[in-house]
């Protein structure tokens, strides 16, 4: 009877090297974890999740969930973009009451620099509104999402949105069309970058 010959298993673990992440500079080039990879090419498009508190240290930013991609490796650090963002969907649900109206509306947006920006907004009435006046403040929100970004960077809408800035001008200029208990920007996406 012939014996078995037993085959050498490769440990790829010891392969690998481990890579700090560190956000883009407009967040403050901090290290969101680590990564191992056996080749640092093997990393670049891979896409990593943080959370507002994690950046900030502020609790109450809990719900807000960013998205980072590493666009290079220098050494053991790998660099990376932003690429979107979203609200969690339990926070959203917790916003919404009975009795109340959900208005949503997705706008695609162009920035100075040459990025088209994917936003949902999010606003939630006070009771319940009528359907022309929910089509009337959706139409506003638009409005105001275009004239807000107009002339800005790609830089500037995404300080201007994760700060709440540009979520509550609109609040309180749609707030006239009809009460409105809260406007969110729930998420951005990343849908194409310049050349």
């Amino acid at each position: 009877m012939a014996k078995a010959r037993r085959r050498r298993v490769r440990d790829t673990w010891k392969e690998k090297k481990w890579y700090t992440i560190m956000t883009p500079t407009e967040f403050g080039d901090a290290e969101i974890g680590t990564t191992p990879a056996r080749d640092p090419d093997m990393l670049v498009k891979r896409t990593v999740e943080s959370s507002m508190r994690e950046l900030t240290g502020d609790f109450s930013k809990q719900y807000v969930k960013l998205y980072f991609q590493i666009n290079n490796v220098a050494g053991d650090t790998a660099n990376t973009k932003f690429v979107g963002h979203h609200v969690t969907t339990d926070y959203v649900r917790s916003m919404i009451r009975r009795g109340t109206s959900r208005i949503d509306t997705i706008t695609d947006i162009d920035t100075q620099d040459g990025y088209k920006v994917n936003v949902h907004i999010l606003a939630i009435t006070v009771k319940r509104a009528k359907s022309s006046q929910q089509k009337f403040i959706r139409e506003t929100m638009d409005r105001l999402v275009r004239e807000a970004v107009e002339g800005k960077t790609f830089r500037e809408i995404v300080e201007a949105v994760i700060s709440g800035k540009m979520a509550s001008s609109i609040y309180h200029e749609t707030k006239k069309i009809y009460p409105l208990k809260r406007v969110e920007i729930i998420k951005t996406q990343v849908v194409e970058e310049p050349q």
